[in-house]
């Protein structure tokens, strides 16, 4: 029986970086390094080895993951099974989730990375990468949008998020917890989530520019009345609790969503916004009864990329409010 084809795209990140003369530590390994550090990989896959760049996660670009979406769909064509993206932690929970929305394909599509680089004690890399090329070469995987997968577990794009910023078991999934483990090189799928894609973009699609804002106690709302004259496409706020702002910052936001799409997500770590629950001037009811648009469960990190995808190609208000709505019971049983 012939193994699985995958293809290993290297991105860059702490996985492949080793501590310099001058201090620190940044990107110093390529591809063939890291996966010679990693026993048994040749009998799980034919791999085919992809170093598109090596770079920390937060020096990644939106446009950058949309073009890696479609080259990505292009390999699937090509004949390779399943796919693992490498790259730095930092911004696995974005460039995961923005690859869920764009990739075509239900073919298994997996991000890892590492919380330690190689020279530490305890490095994680090479057994996040065994596990990811594990679940991409596993039929289990197949239509489960993109994962990450790290420290054993495997977590859903749409719900992940990186909660701590030091240790191997850094990521979670608020509210979900992960779709399943590896367990004895085995894949174990507990939960399979519902499979949503958006229209397919052409290969010179451009994200659209998003704001995102985060609400304070006793915030005054300057940042709002600047962003008017600002060229963002859209706007992401981070209310408090289940979507709330005070008061003072209510007709900034409506003068705002006149403008230009306003999703309201919460700044919480889990639960997310609610609809129609409080009624108070700055509650959820009043400013989704001004034109803002709910965010449900997802972080405001998530509400950012989908409206930047939304916008990015040509939506406006209305279809937004209703795609959004999709999306979010699309996501949910």
């Amino acid at each position: 029986m012939s193994l699985p084809k995958i293809a290993l795209i290297f991105l860059g990140g702490t996985i492949t970086m080793m501590p310099q003369d001058d201090g620190g530590i940044a990107p110093s390994l390529n591809a063939e390094q890291l996966l010679a550090a990693v026993p048994g990989l040749a009998d799980l896959a034919e791999l085919c080895v992809v170093q598109k760049a090596a770079l920390p996660s937060a020096s990644l670009t939106l446009n950058g993951i949309a073009a890696l979406a479609v080259e990505i769909d292009v390999l699937y064509r090509q004949g390779i099974d399943g796919i693992v993206v490498v790259q730095g932690t930092d911004t696995i929970e974005e460039t995961a989730f923005l690859l869920d929305l764009l990739v075509q394909s239900e073919n298994p599509l997996v991000v890892t990375g590492a919380m330690r680089g190689p020279a530490m004690p305890g490095a994680d890399g090479s057994a996040n990468l065994l596990a990811s090329v594990l679940v991409a070469s596993s039929s289990i995987a197949v239509e489960l949008g993109a994962l990450v997968v790290m420290n054993d577990e495997i977590h859903a794009a749409r719900f992940v998020q990186k909660s701590h910023s030091f240790l191997p078991s850094a990521f979670c999934s608020p509210d979900v917890g992960p779709l399943g483990y590896i367990v004895e090189k085995q894949v174990r799928l507990y939960v399979k989530p519902r499979s949503f894609k958006l229209a397919p973009v052409n290969p010179s699609f451009q994200c659209a520019s998003i704001a995102l804002v985060k609400v304070a106690l006793d915030d005054n709302g300057w940042l709002l009345e600047k962003l008017r004259g600002l060229e963002y496409a859209g706007v992401v706020i981070e209310g408090v609790g289940a979507g709330h702002v005070g008061a003072n910052v209510v007709q900034h936001l409506a003068e705002l969503a006149r403008m230009r799409p306003v999703i309201l997500a919460s700044r919480v770590h889990s639960g997310g916004m609610l609809s129609h629950t409080y009624g108070y001037p700055g509650s959820e009811i009043d400013l989704l009864g001004r034109g803002l648009i709910a965010g449900g469960f997802l972080s405001g990190l998530k509400a950012r990329l989908l409206l930047a995808v939304l916008c990015g190609n040509g939506h406006q208000h209305q279809e937004i409010d209703g795609l959004f709505k999709q999306y979010l019971s699309s996501s949910l049983y």
